[in-house]
């Protein structure tokens, strides 16, 4: 944590990212390098990520409430969903057709790429004082494109399972897809019910302290009923989040309280994210992993064209929102982590490839996000300084 804060602080002077420190001390401590890192403690990634993914999912949620809903409007439902779907598809389709993957590697690897870093985004946008119609879409685009990606990747997990262990039939396709609609359903159903009974008894919590290990316990035990009943962690979650900034006005406090202890918790999962990189898998990935960089970005842009002409955006936005959702960090890693515990015999290529491209796409990200902006006329150079001094206070 200590080098990991001293990091942040090294490469927030180059104007990147903290997860690209985060993920780059990781990479230094781990097996592949320093070998820092015990592996028992890298054997307790995954019930990090868990935790960790929770909170995130649970902090999505809260932008479902139906004032944001009523503000973010027709285009915004429209774009997130194509340039989620876009990138899916263009993806899947790369590595199928062009590289001849098999097919449940090539889905898994577009179910990713349809996520989004909100982070990097918003960090900018907060940098230069944007501000217009256009920030308001890339805002409210990024606030929900991790949901699609979570639905996205819940049944592209199913479907996977059902083709790595070559069910071919057709009744058994069926079933897959009806516990792929079960997984969903029973998420939907989990965090909503969750949400209705922390609502019930948040009542009885007086002080921040009670606040904050209530909100922990709520989430802490919906994940974990969420893995004992082979739901969607990151669909309850997301659930149970939006569920409570439903309910009553007053359960915008669970956000509040969350947000005095996640950071530490963020820091810890990308440091292990980076140490479980492995190094010695990078010469097998070298094609996947262009394609997927490639391939990833270009299926974003055509997705927000096609999004943005149905709901008649602007041209501005048709054509420079798609290069400000480059960055891809959190949603992307955690599902990355789950099909590498899913699919042992591919997963660390998986992992690796998502590991690495993250790391290029968060150095790339945040400055095609500068770009779109600019392109669009909405930023504000003179507040850069004003802005990064506000940051860090």
């Amino acid at each position: 944590m200590l080098c990991g804060l001293i990091g942040a602080r090294i490469i927030n002077k180059l104007k990147l990212p903290s997860v690209t420190a985060y993920l780059l001390l990781g990479i230094l401590i781990g097996p592949s390098l320093g070998n820092l890192v015990s592996s028992d403690l890298l054997s307790a990634s995954g019930f990090i990520s868990n935790i960790v993914l929770g909170l995130i999912a649970f902090n999505i949620g809260q932008n479902f409430s139906r004032e944001n809903f009523s503000r973010i409007g027709r285009a915004i439902i429209w774009i997130s969903l194509f340039e989620a779907v876009g990138a899916w598809i263009l993806v899947t389709s790369a590595l199928f057709l062009v590289l001849r993957q098999s097919f449940y590697l090539s889905l898994l690897f577009g179910a990713i790429s349809a996520a989004t870093a909100p982070a990097a985004t918003v960090m900018v946008v907060r940098e230069y004082k944007s501000k217009g119609n256009f920030t308001d879409v890339l805002l409210g685009v990024v606030a929900i494109d991790d949901a699609w990606c979570l639905v996205i990747f819940a049944l592209s997990l199913a479907i996977s399972k059902a083709v790595a262990a070559h069910m071919s039939n057709n009744l058994l396709i069926i079933k897959v897809i009806l516990k792929s609609i079960f997984e969903i359903g029973g998420a939907f159903v989990l965090g909503w019910v969750m949400s209705f009974i922390g609502s019930r008894f948040s009542k009885y919590i007086r002080t921040q302290a009670e606040a904050l290990i209530y909100s922990l316990g709520l989430i802490f035990f919906t994940i974990g009923l969420s893995i004992f009943l082979h739901f969607s962690v990151l669909l309850a979650c997301m659930f149970l989040g939006a569920g409570l900034v439903n309910i009553k006005k007053i359960n915008l406090n669970f956000f509040d309280v969350i947000r005095t202890v996640d950071s530490p918790l963020y820091l810890l999962f990308f440091v292990l994210a980076g140490a479980n990189l492995e190094i010695h898998l990078f010469k097998s990935i070298g094609f996947i992993g262009i394609v997927y960089l490639i391939f990833r970005p270009i299926g974003k842009l055509i997705g927000v064209h096609l999004g943005g002409h149905i709901a008649n955006a602007s041209e501005k936005i048709r054509k420079f929102l798609g290069f400000a959702l480059v960055p891809q960090a959190g949603v992307a890693l955690g599902c990355a982590l789950i099909a590498k515990s899913e699919f042992p015999e591919v997963g660390g290529i998986i992992f690796t490839t998502i590991i690495a491209t993250t790391v290029i796409y968060e150095l790339i990200g945040p400055i095609c996000t500068k770009i779109a902006l600019e392109k669009a006329g909405e930023i504000s150079i003179s507040g850069q300084d004003a802005s990064g001094l506000e940051r860090r206070e």
